[in-house]
C-alpha cells in the first residue's frame, strides 16, 4: 500500500501544479467567461442603440408594472423589474415584432406584403396566430435543424474520426425528421448516447455522435472521457466535466464552479465508465466502389469495465484508488447522484440524465438563449448544479448562476411536463410580452439591465440567415450542389454543415466571414470583423444581387424599376430589405438622391445604389 500510497501523492501534486490544466493556464480567460457573455449581450445592444438613433420611433420605455404579463415569463420578468425599480422597454412595433419573429423562428426575413399585411391587421390575436403559422412552416425545421445540428456537431470531417458524407447526411436527415414531428429532446438523447449501427445507416444515425467522440492516439478510456464530455456538455450544459477527466476540482474550478471545486475525478471516470463496453469500428477494406467503405460501427460488448491501468494519451495517468477502503483498478459506472448502472449501461446513463434537473435546465436554459440572445445562466454549457435550485442557494460567496434562478426552476419544470417539446417551448417564449419587448430603450442602458431582459437584446444574424435575406429580398436564387445530395440547395438554412456550400467557394467564404464555424475546432460566434464588413461591402453574393441588368440582375429590382412612384419604390425597399417604412429623414434622403435619375438607366443604377445602401445598414444585419 505503501506504493499505491506515494503514487496518489504524486499524482495530486501534478494536479495542484496545473500541469495540462487549461484553467491554470488562462484562468482569467476561464474565470470570466460568463461576464465577457453578458458584456458583449450589454455592448451590443448599446452599440446597435446608438446604430439605429436616426430611426427610433415611438415611446420607448414604460414602467415594468404598466406591461400585461400573459404567462409566468411575463410574471417573473417584470416583477423583478418592477422590485428593482428598473423601466421596461416598451412592447414592440408590429414591423419590430413581425421582422423578429420570423427571423427568430424560421431563419428568414419577412417579405414586405407579409408586413403589410399583418401591419394593417386589426384582429388583437395576430401575434399569436403568426407565431402559430411560422412554427408549422417548412422554414421552422431548416432554422431549427441548424441549431441542433450545432448542439450535436453534425459534421462531415473531423480532428478526431470522421462522419465522413454519408454520416453528416444520415444525421441531418434525422435531425430534419426529428424538428418537423417534434421529438422530445428526451428521445433526442436516448437515440444519440444510445446509438449503435453503422453511421451510414438510418437505423445507425445515432452512430454519428458517438463517432465524433473517438479521441485518436491514446487508450480507450481516452474515447470513454471524450464521450462523456460530449453528451454532458450536449445534455446536461455541464462542460467542466472535460476538466474532472483530468484531475479533481480542487485547485482548478474554486473560482468557477462550486459543484466543480468539490468533484473529484473518480466520480468523473464513474460516469465514464456508461461508455466502456463500446466498441467504434471501421469498415473493414477500401473498395471505393462499396457504400459502406470509411464507415463505422457502434456495437456494445457483453463485458467490460473502466480500467485505471493508462500511462499515455490525451489525460494524465490513471492509476488506482481506493473505494471503501480496498485499492481498486476496474470501475463500472456510477452516476454523479450516486446511483449504479443497471442493465444496459448507455441506457441506464441516458434514463439518469432525463431524471436529472440538469436535463431540464440544459435544455430551457439553451431555447432560451436562443429567442432572448442571452441564456437565464451563462455559459450555457457550464451550468453549476450547485448554484441553480434558488430553494437550495449555495453556501459562502457564491451565488445563484442564473440571473432568474426561479423563473429557470419553473421555466424547465415547464418543459418537463410538456415531454420537451420545441414548438410548445418556443410557443410560450415566442406569445410572453418579455420576448416581445421593443430593443429601443430611452432610459438610462447599463449593464445590469442586459440580465434583467429590460428590453429586447439585438443579435447580429447568423451567417446563413443573411445570405438568406440577401436570396429572398433580391429574389437571385442560387443552385448550391452539396455532396451526396443530388437535388441542390437554394437555401444556406438548408445546407447540412457550416463549411458547405462546398461547390462554392465564393458563397462559402462570405458566410465564413460571420463566424458561422464548423462545428469541430471552431463554433458559432456573434463577433464581427474587418472581413465580415468588407463582405458585405463587396462581396460578388451582395453586389451580383443589387444589379438590375446582366445574368444576376435582381427580378425584384427590375420590378422596381418600372414603379414611376419614387416614393413607393423606397418604401417598398425599405420593408423588402429591413422590414420596416422610412423614417422621415430617410424618405428624404432617398427621395434626393432617386430624383437625380434623369433617365431610365440612370434610375436603374440608383435603385441598385439603393439596395446595396440598403443591405449594409445596421438594421439588415440585425433580429432586433
Amino acid at each position: 500500500m505503501a506504493g499505491l500510497g506515494g503514487g496518489l501523492a504524486a499524482q495530486e501534486a501534478v494536479e495542484a501544479s496545473g500541469q495540462n490544466c487549461t484553467w491554470i493556464a488562462s484562468p482569467d480567460e476561464v474565470r470570466s467567461k460568463a461576464e465577457r457573455i453578458k458584456r458583449d449581450a450589454y455592448e451590443r445592444t448599446l452599440a446597435f442603440s446608438r446604430a439605429m438613433s436616426a430611426s427610433s420611433v415611438g415611446r420607448q420605455s414604460v414602467s415594468a408594472g404598466q406591461v400585461p404579463r400573459r404567462n409566468f415569463i411575463d410574471d417573473e420578468i417584470f416583477g423583478k423589474l418592477q422590485s428593482a425599480g428598473m423601466p421596461s422597454a416598451a412592447l414592440s412595433t408590429d414591423e419590430e415584432f413581425l421582422r423578429r419573429v420570423t427571423l427568430d423562428l424560421t431563419g428568414r426575413i419577412p417579405s414586405a406584403e407579409d408586413i403589410r399585411t399583418f401591419v394593417a391587421n386589426q384582429d388583437p390575436d395576430k401575434r399569436d396566430a403568426v407565431i402559430e403559422k411560422l412554427l408549422w412552416s417548412p422554414e421552422f425545421v431548416d432554422k431549427w435543424t441548424v441549431w441542433l445540428g450545432d448542439i450535436l456537431q453534425n459534421a462531415r470531417a473531423a480532428q478526431n474520426r470522421s462522419q465522413q458524407t454519408e454520416g453528416r447526411n444520415r444525421l441531418y436527415e434525422w435531425i430534419r425528421w426529428s424538428i418537423q414531428d417534434g421529438k422530445s429532446w428526451r428521445d433526442v438523447a436516448l437515440e444519440m448516447v444510445n446509438g449503435l449501427g453503422n453511421n451510414y445507416l438510418n437505423e445507425g444515425v445515432g452512430a454519428n455522435f458517438i463517432l465524433r467522440g473517438t479521441a485518436p492516439m491514446g487508450p480507450a478510456q481516452d474515447t470513454y472521457d471524450l464521450l462523456m464530455v460530449k453528451t454532458a456538455t450536449a445534455f446536461l450544459g455541464m462542460n467542466h466535466y472535460d476538466c474532472l477527466m483530468c484531475h479533481d476540482g480542487k485547485y482548478h474550478l474554486d473560482q468557477v464552479s462550486s459543484w466543480g471545486a468539490k468533484a473529484k475525478r473518480l466520480e468523473a471516470q464513474r460516469m465514464s465508465a456508461h461508455f466502456s463496453r463500446i466498441t467504434i469500428a471501421g469498415y473493414p477494406g477500401n473498395d471505393p466502389a462499396n457504400f459502406f467503405t470509411n464507415s463505422t460501427t457502434i456495437t456494445n460488448r457483453a463485458a467490460g469495465t473502466y480500467d485505471l491501468n493508462t500511462n499515455f494519451g490525451n489525460r494524465p495517468n490513471r492509476v488506482a484508488v481506493m473505494i471503501d477502503g480496498r485499492s481498486t483498478v476496474n470501475l463500472t459506472p456510477v452516476y454523479r447522484d450516486g446511483k449504479a448502472a443497471a442493465g444496459d449501461w448507455r441506457e441506464s446513463l441516458v434514463k439518469s440524465m432525463i431524471a436529472d434537473p440538469m436535463f431540464a435546465r440544459n435544455y430551457a436554459n439553451r431555447v432560451w438563449k436562443a429567442m432572448f440572445n442571452l441564456g437565464l445562466a451563462e455559459p450555457v454549457d457550464q451550468l453549476d448544479p450547485d448554484r441553480l435550485d434558488p430553494a437550495a442557494p449555495p453556501s459562502g460567496a457564491w451565488t445563484l448562476q442564473a440571473s432568474h434562478p426561479e423563473l429557470l426552476e419553473m421555466l424547465s419544470k415547464w418543459c418537463r411536463e410538456g415531454d420537451f417539446n420545441l414548438r410548445d417551448t418556443l410557443r410560450l417564449i415566442a406569445q410572453s410580452n418579455a420576448y416581445q419587448l421593443s430593443a429601443r430603450y430611452d432610459a438610462n442602458w447599463d449593464i445590469t439591465k442586459a440580465a434583467m431582459f429590460a428590453r429586447h437584446i439585438p443579435r447580429r444574424m447568423e451567417a446563413e440567415e443573411v445570405h438568406d435575406a440577401l436570396v429572398k429580398a433580391t429574389q437571385v436564387f442560387p443552385a448550391y450542389a452539396v455532396s451526396g445530395w443530388g437535388d441542390r440547395m437554394t437555401w444556406a438554412m438548408q445546407l447540412p454543415e457550416p463549411v458547405e456550400p462546398l461547390s462554392d467557394g465564393t458563397a462559402a467564404a462570405f458566410m465564413n466571414s460571420f463566424n458561422r464555424g464548423n462545428r469541430d475546432t471552431l463554433q458559432r460566434n456573434q463577433s464581427g470583423s474587418i472581413l465580415m464588413w468588407m463582405n458585405i461591402m463587396n462581396s460578388s453574393v451582395v453586389n451580383n444581387r443589387v444589379r438590375t441588368t446582366g445574368a444576376t440582375a435582381s427580378p425584384y429590382l427590375v420590378a422596381m424599376t418600372k414603379v414611376a412612384s419614387n416614393d413607393q419604390v423606397i418604401e417598398d425597399m425599405f420593408l423588402t430589405f429591413i422590414s420596416r417604412k422610412p423614417t422621415e429623414y430617410e424618405r428624404g434622403v432617398a427621395q434626393k438622391f432617386l430624383q437625380k435619375a434623369t433617365t431610365a438607366a440612370l434610375r436603374a443604377t440608383a435603385i441598385e445604389d439603393l439596395a446595396w445602401a440598403l443591405v449594409n445598414k445596421t438594421d439588415f444585419l440585425f433580429s432586433y
